[in-house]
């Protein structure tokens, strides 16, 4: 059983993120297991872009209080030991609140083969969109 050193903590992209998001990586599974988990951390009103995921997400929430918003939805805060799923290509965005830092476990998988994305990364939430609460 080998056992993997820690990598190095990487800052989140600029154009997948509004504010600083850092992540650190635990599980990259090789086939036939395809699952993704990092850990990731917001700083306050840190979030994601709008975004979809080919095969869903499961975010299970760490520390501190985070937000989260489907397309067309309602924002909805989330908290320590909440676990959100965003089905296969529902677009998303989260991060952490505006006073707060916040944590989560994404949980993704691969999309067998190179037919398409894990991934489909959209366009910025707006502050008029992450404060409409």
């Amino acid at each position: 059983m080998p056992i993997q050193p820690k990598q190095p903590t990487a800052k989140g992209p600029a154009e997948w993120f509004t504010g600083d998001v850092y992540l650190d990586g635990i599980a990259r599974g090789e086939e036939p297991s395809r699952v993704r988990v990092s850990t990731v951390r917001f700083t306050p009103s840190a979030r994601t872009a709008w975004h979809s995921h080919a095969v869903g997400q499961t975010l299970y929430v760490t520390e501190g209080r985070g937000l989260v918003q489907s397309r067309g939805g309602g924002i909805e805060e989330i908290r320590p030991g909440d676990v959100i799923y965003a089905p296969a290509d529902e677009w998303h965005w989260h991060g952490a609140a505006p006073d707060h830092f916040m944590t989560h476990l994404s949980i993704t998988e691969a999309v067998p083969g190179d037919e398409r994305p894990e991934v489909v990364w959209g366009e910025h939430v707006t502050d008029e969109e992450y404060h409409a609460r």
